[in-house]
């Protein structure tokens, strides 16, 4: 019984594992803007395997072909003849292989530097050391929204993506949806996206930006556009007013000790130098990627963020432990 059991177990976990071992893989992608690139990857290795083998097949074969002894008065080197007639053939497949690369590339290139349709989402992507800031932006200022290191969109359609920074030079990256975007600090760069298939995709600063670079994560999460629709109009409320006695007093330490930092809309907090906290609970993770979103791990980053991700702009406060637990019993009521 045991021994099914186990077995049971490890035909899961191998069921699971392509899905989950190689998140950051560009070898298999999910959207137009990543695609052609792969498929041009996939082109060009095979190309230049097979011209390796051909290289290689030459060079044993001229290397173990037998060859006539040469007398005393021979030249130990004659002109064969016929031979010039492959360096014209290797010549001129050597240079009609690389005409037909250099195509398929500006092809490549041409497919991946614009959406096929003018996108109908915007969103401003903005680098920190160490977190990502996500503003998405709308003809009606009232349907704006900033929320942090989590992006939603919907399957199926492109999304534009202007990124900047505040500080040092990063890098967007989600390897399966599409390729790096430098984000240089003083200037916007203009990338797009789409997933073709539901899922959560995740990213990475592909630039190396300082000590927590590794830890600056993001996450790309393709919802069904009703879903998506659900999403984003939740988002746009403010947060919810603190019902429980526990909460309250959260909610007044927090404004008190973290709203210089950290806004949640509809609150006096509206400190503008930390993410936007007013939905904190519907993220799935916390400090851009490092943590999962729990209350356990919530007052761990609390009490002391820089034993976790050292280096970090969040500073380590010093609440007692009622204090922590009320601020905790708050945060969790951000939906």
């Amino acid at each position: 019984m045991k021994r099914r059991s186990a077995t049971a177990a490890l035909g899961s976990l191998l069921a699971a594992a392509p899905a989950l071992a190689q998140p950051m893989s560009y070898l298999q992608t999910f959207g137009p803007a990543a695609h052609p690139a792969t498929v041009l990857g996939w082109g060009l290795g095979a190309i230049s395997l097979f011209v390796m083998a051909i290289i290689a097949i030459l060079v044993l074969a001229a290397t173990f072909r037998p060859r006539p002894r040469v007398g005393p008065r021979q030249l130990a080197v004659t002109r064969d003849a016929g031979g010039t007639a492959w360096i014209y053939v290797g010549v001129g497949l050597t240079l009609a292989t690389l005409i037909g690369c250099m195509v398929w590339t500006m092809v490549a290139l041409a497919a991946v530097v614009h959406p096929p349709v003018a996108p109908k989402i915007s969103i401003e992507v903005h680098g920190n050391q160490w977190w990502w800031g996500v503003r998405y932006r709308d003809d009606d200022p009232s349907r704006m929204f900033t929320t942090a290191n989590e992006i939603h969109v919907p399957v199926g359609e492109p999304v534009r993506i202007e990124v900047s920074s505040s500080d040092v030079i990063h890098s967007f990256w989600v390897p399966q949806l599409a390729g790096k975007t430098d984000v240089i600090p003083g200037q916007t760069n203009v990338t797009w996206l789409q997933a073709d298939r539901p899922g959560t995709y995740r990213g990475q600063c592909g630039e190396f930006c300082g000590a927590q670079h590794a830890g600056m994560g993001i996450y790309v999460i393709a919802d069904a556009p009703a879903q998506f629709a659900t999403w984003r109009n939740a988002q746009v409320e403010p947060a919810p007013p603190p019902a429980s006695t526990a909460a309250r007093q959260g909610y007044g330490v927090f404004v008190a000790r973290c709203g210089a930092c950290h806004t949640i809309r509809g609150t006096n907090a509206g400190g503008l130098i930390g993410p936007d906290l007013t939905h904190l609970m519907s993220r799935h993770t916390i400090a851009a990627g490092l943590l999962p979103n729990n209350p356990g791990n919530l007052a761990g980053w609390i009490a002391n963020a820089q034993a976790l991700k050292p280096g970090s702009r969040m500073p380590s406060i010093p609440l007692s432990g009622p204090e922590l637990g009320a601020v905790v019993a708050y945060l969790t009521t951000l939906h």
